[in-house]
């Protein structure tokens, strides 16, 4: 830490005692007392700082000067050791100014403002007069430069006065121009409209013979029109005449087919007679079978998808799937979210969904089976927008309703007999199902397949 300068505190603390200021520090020289210290808080430490500059340490002098200002004036004003360090900075920074004042000779060519911040820091003898004088000189510049400034805008105004004078000299000119401008035109359009008036009158005129022309036609057109409704009258008079006759024609023909039909079912009525009479005379047996009946196969219906169980394929074998799915009228009912959630459990709900659905269309175009994908609705915050893809059915659960319980109920609905595929690892949805008559097969089984789709 850099100690003041021999006796330079006594100084400070006899001029302080002896001189003191009786009017507030003129605002020039306090701008320059705060440049002053925010100059010296580079030289400074943080210690050696009052407590209430410490925060502006880091900051550049602009910004020390600009936020820190009215605080850096207080340190000080009443902080003399503070002060006593900023004036040791300042005689390091300014040795000659410093010199001057202390020894009582301040320069003369020196900014008074200069001289009053530094003589402010420093509190030589007299300190009180110098800074009071800087004030009265920046008062008595500021005076000069207000009074320059003064003269000037007055000279700019009366500048200004003559030439708006000129210009509304001019513009009286103009108006009176544009006035007599004005009035001839006016004189123009009055006779522009005596003529047109006179045109309105001759078209007026016009108009009345126009209008007893255009009503003698309409006379003429009224008459035509009666003589063509008479005629109308007299042409649907004609046309109803001929319709009944019309019509008395069709009857007569239908009455003659009608006697021809009764002959011709006659006939027929006596054909099959004999034709009784020859099954009974023959004692033929009613046929119940079909030589087509006598082939020995296997017939849609009589293979369930409990049967495919038998061929020996193991429960993770895609082949089984296809068997089952190869079945008449077979149809796949999957448990949506068991199977998502085995396959691609990470995936966000709604792409689980578009990816099991995508792989259940190209499945149900190859395969010609009908499908239903179910969703438990209570995993959803809003009702989905979905459009479901092409051959296969997508349903969620009502609320209260489990996708469990819908799929148990969509096995109920099938008839007796159909094949039904469930899939799902649920144990619980499994032994469900087949107790209904449905073939559960598990999620990795249907996985395994829509792999092989893709």
């Amino acid at each position: 830490m850099v100690e003041p300068a021999s006796g330079a505190e006594p100084a400070d603390a006899a001029g302080d005692a002896a001189e003191v200021l009786d009017r507030p520090l003129p605002e020039g020289v306090r701008r320059r007392v705060v440049a002053l210290v925010s100059d010296a808080f580079g030289g400074l430490t943080v210690a050696d700082l009052p407590a209430q500059l410490r925060q502006y340490a880091r900051f550049t002098p602009t910004r020390r000067a600009k936020f820190a200002g009215n605080a850096m004036a207080a340190a000080v004003e009443a902080d003399a050791v503070f002060r006593g360090r900023v004036a040791e900075k300042l005689r390091e920074a300014q040795a000659e100014l410093a010199g001057a004042l202390e020894s009582g000779a301040p320069p003369a060519a020196a900014d008074p403002l200069d001289v009053a911040a530094a003589a402010y820091v420093l509190r030589p003898v007299g300190w009180v007069k110098l800074v009071a004088a800087a004030g009265e000189e920046a008062q008595r510049a500021d005076a000069e430069r207000v009074g320059e400034e003064t003269r000037r805008e007055l000279d700019r105004l009366r500048e200004e006065l003559a030439q708006a004078r000129d210009a509304q000299r001019l513009g009286g000119e103009q108006v009176r121009a544009e006035l007599d401008a004005v009035r001839k035109e006016a004189e123009s359009l009055q006779r522009k409209l005596r003529s047109a008036q006179s045109d309105v009158k001759r078209g007026e005129a016009a108009l009345r013979k126009v209008t007893a022309v255009i009503d003698g036609i309409r006379g003429d057109a009224a008459a035509q029109v009666a003589a063509a409704e008479s005629e109308t009258r007299r042409l649907k008079s004609r046309l109803a005449e001929v319709e009944t006759a019309l019509e008395t024609s069709r009857r007569a023909t239908r009455e003659g087919r009608s006697v021809e039909d009764m002959r011709l079912r006659l006939l027929l009525d006596t054909v099959l007679d004999a034709a009784q009479g020859l099954r009974r005379e023959l004692a033929l047996p009613p046929v119940s079978t079909r030589p087509a009946d006598t082939v020995d196969a296997v017939e849609p219906g009589r293979m369930t998808p409990k049967d495919i169980a038998a061929r020996a394929l193991s429960e993770t074998d895609p082949a089984l799937l296809d068997q089952l799915l190869a079945l008449p009228q077979a149809h796949l009912v999957v448990d949506g979210y068991n199977v998502t959630k085995t396959g691609y459990p990470t995936m966000p709900l709604e792409k689980q969904r578009l990816r099991l659905l995508g792989g259940l269309s190209m499945l149900a175009a190859q395969t010609g089976a009908e499908m239903t994908c179910v969703f438990d609705g209570a995993e959803l915050a809003a009702p989905v927008l979905l459009a479901p893809p092409r051959g296969v059915r997508v349903l969620f659960s009502k609320p209260g309703v489990t996708a469990d319980e819908l799929i148990r109920q969509l096995v109920r609905a099938e008839p007796p007999g159909r094949p039904v595929v469930v899939v799902s690892t649920d144990r619980e949805v499994a032994d469900g199902v087949a107790k209904a008559g449905a073939r559960p097969v598990t999620s990795a089984l249907l996985l395994k397949r829509l792999s092989r789709v893709s």
